[in-house]
């Protein structure tokens, strides 16, 4: 896979308004949000990289469920109670970067 946007704001080239980080995610505002909340979660292991929901593989499958969980219980931990969970998949799908990215987006203001 080429290096995206995301590749280097994981490496620290570029900045980003990060708003959560674990082990295995990365959580971020969007710079062209859509709601008053929207954020973009990806995966932050090599072997987690995958350009698109459509190149899924058996040892990729689980990327979307943990984009989605970790999702979940920052919501949880930061009171939103409604939300959307968006993957765009191919250019035709919206996708702008090809990094299979989780877009949380919500019309509560995120209280940090």
């Amino acid at each position: 896979m080429a290096k995206t946007v995301f590749h280097k704001i994981l490496a620290k080239e570029i900045p980003a308004d990060i708003v959560y980080e674990d082990e295995n995610v990365l959580a971020f505002n969007d710079i062209n949000p859509k709601a008053p909340t929207h954020i973009l979660f990806i995966a932050k292991k090599e072997s987690d990289f995958v350009a698109s929901i459509a190149e899924l593989t058996d040892q990729t499958e689980h990327v979307p469920t943990m984009l989605i969980r970790t999702a979940r219980m920052f919501a949880q931990e930061k009171g939103i109670d409604g939300y959307q969970l968006k993957f765009h998949v191919g250019k035709d799908g919206g996708q702008e970067v090809p990094y299979v990215h989780l877009h949380f987006l919500s019309q509560q203001t995120l209280n940090t």
